[in-house]
């Protein structure tokens, strides 16, 4: 039910997607249905939870790595921006379509960013040229929103495919900006 409900959201939008349209997909009764989700908003609810868990889990998983922290950031965006573009239909229910689901679906993607901030923020923690910006918490809030603004373009002009390909120039302004070592086989592998 929660990939019947995130297809119908990608292909027809959150307000034009019905509880039968979800049933037709899933081939569930309206009796199962309403046996897990109290209705539609509901169901897309749990499906934003399940999206949201899935790019923290392989966001983290980047950042997880024994590496520098301009490796790790850099391994981690790869991994999340290959796994948007391979779940387009999660993709656009969180970065597209919780903004019509209403205010609890917004909290719910905000706060998932928020979470995507404070790994950034432990990210470079140790790491000088990130300490020596005006404010570091604030700039990792500025890159979180940067790249949700460039996932959700790509997601509207139907480029998901076109998503890894953000990464490269996404780390290479970073580390212009804020001075930071670029780990240089991973720059050359990417050239």
């Amino acid at each position: 039910m929660l990939q019947a409900m995130a297809e119908s959201v990608a292909e027809k939008g959150y307000a034009h997607t019905s509880v039968a349209d979800v049933l037709k997909r899933s081939r569930v009764s309206r009796e199962t249905f309403y046996q897990h989700f109290s209705g539609k908003q509901d169901c897309f609810l749990t499906v934003l939870d399940r999206s949201a868990q899935v790019l923290e889990q392989f966001f983290e998983e980047g950042l997880s790595r024994d590496e520098g922290p301009w490796s790790r950031f850099d391994r981690a965006l790869e991994i999340y921006l290959t796994t948007l573009a391979a779940e387009p239909a999660f993709a656009r229910v969180f970065f597209l379509e919780s903004y019509a689901a209403g205010p609890e679906a917004q909290r719910k993607r905000f706060a998932v960013q928020d979470r995507f901030v404070q790994s950034l923020v432990t990210n470079f923690a140790d790491e000088p040229a990130w300490q020596r910006l005006p404010d570091p918490g604030f700039a990792a809030r500025m890159m979180v929103g940067a790249v949700s603004q460039l996932v959700a373009a790509e997601l509207v002009h139907g480029r998901d495919g076109e998503l890894p390909t953000l990464r490269e120039p996404m780390m290479r302004l970073l580390v212009g900006l804020v001075g930071g070592e670029a780990d240089p086989a991973r720059s050359a592998a990417s050239e």
